[in-house]
């Protein structure tokens, strides 16, 4: 990839080391959004190389992990339907349901197919018009956009056999549930590039204003990490809590037009459940009325689903920032990332698959209490 490796210059990341540790004078707590940077930060030792007045809190910002254990029992129950061809991003196949997942449903016969993009799914659709062909549309402020372009072309060229099986989740609203939590330590966001570069960052300082928390922008590359950390720690230390861009390589002010329009369009706001954490209000995204006829859980009235959370497994605490992924007693022995008990080590973008990856397997240090989000 092209520049990839002038943002991974270890003489620039000792200089942005060298000048946090200059600055920071106190303890401080920051929270990384997005699980992209999760798997940066663990990837690359910056945890362990920033002075140890600076923590970094794992965010729930996996879009795969938060998906709600509900969602995924429809889903398993959708694709197993013979008239159903269902369609998934393939980090959506083994992420655990109540009693099974996707592949399991694949080895039992049900017509699972991988794709690349949700206008895959909606071809397979076209090409297969006696048969129902479902997309699992899932994820943060990044994905939905092309989500959103699938069911308008579906509905725009009549292809009344596809429909999506919705589950998006926004930033903001998570953002805000954190800092409500009374027990609260988070003191300052790193959020996440690709969000802002859909949506812009006009949600933010609101946020950062009623909360007196710096916020900012942050891409996914090592040197893109340290620098969202020394401007955050910056602020702090001068007592100030703004909305700053830090990626401006991609993040533009008013983010993509285009991409907001279309999500305007196709969606509307709703309360949403996230796995391991609760309802946070108006964090989701469901199709509006005019695309009720291409909406899963319409179409397929799926009810009488009964979840049931493995009892050893602690995601929840991961995702809220509680607990590290190698303090779970399960972590590594009974939950790795061939038999996960949660999505957090089966997902690409999962603090526990980060921790399992990069061998990150000793929890000798004892958990530091941080944010509950709801």
């Amino acid at each position: 990839m092209k520049y990839l490796e002038e943002f991974r210059n270890p003489e620039t990341a000792r200089r942005l080391l060298e000048d946090i540790r200059a600055t920071v004078t106190r303890p401080w707590a920051l929270m990384e959004v997005c699980g992209g940077q999760t798997h940066t930060i663990i990837r690359h030792g910056i945890d362990q190389l920033l002075p140890p007045e600076v923590e970094l809190i794992h965010g729930p910002g996996c879009p795969v992990c938060v998906t709600p254990l509900e969602v995924i029992d429809k889903a398993l129950e959708i694709a197993s339907r013979p008239e159903v061809i269902f369609c998934s991003f393939g980090d959506m196949l083994r992420v655990p349901g109540t009693d099974r997942d996707l592949f399991r449903v694949r080895g039992e016969g049900g017509d699972v197919r991988v794709v690349y993009s949700p206008l895959d799914a909606l071809r397979i659709a076209r090409e297969n018009p006696g048969r129902e062909v479902v997309f699992f549309g899932i994820g943060f402020e990044t994905t939905a956009p092309p989500n959103a372009m699938a069911v308008h072309q579906a509905k725009k060229l009549g292809i009344r056999n596809f429909s999506l099986l919705v589950s998006h989740v926004r930033v903001p609203p998570a953002i805000e549930a954190i800092m409500r939590s009374p027990d609260c330590r988070v003191q300052g966001f790193l959020a996440a590039g690709h969000v802002c570069s859909v949506m812009g960052v006009d949600e933010y300082p609101e946020l950062a204003e009623r909360y007196k928390v710096p916020i900012v922008v942050t891409g996914f590359e090592p040197l893109d990490i340290l620098e969202g950390i020394r401007r955050t720690v910056g602020q702090l230390e001068r007592g100030e809590y703004t909305v700053e861009n830090a990626y401006p390589r991609a993040v533009r002010a008013e983010g993509n037009p285009t991409a907001k329009a279309m999500l305007d369009d196709v969606f509307e706001v709703t309360d949403r459940a996230w796995r391991g954490i609760g309802v946070i209000p108006a964090s989701g995204w469901r199709l509006s009325p005019r695309y009720r006829d291409h909406d899963a859980e319409y179409r397929f009235e799926v009810t009488d689903i009964t979840t049931r959370e493995p009892s050893a497994c602690r995601s929840g605490e991961v995702l809220q920032g509680l607990l590290k992924p190698n303090q779970c007693e399960a972590f590594g022995t009974t939950c790795t990332p061939r038999n996960p008990l949660g999505a957090t080590m089966v997902s690409s973008e999962g603090a526990c698959a980060a921790y399992y990856l990069y061998r990150r397997l000793d929890a000798t240090t004892a958990p530091r209490k941080a944010s509950s989000v709801v």
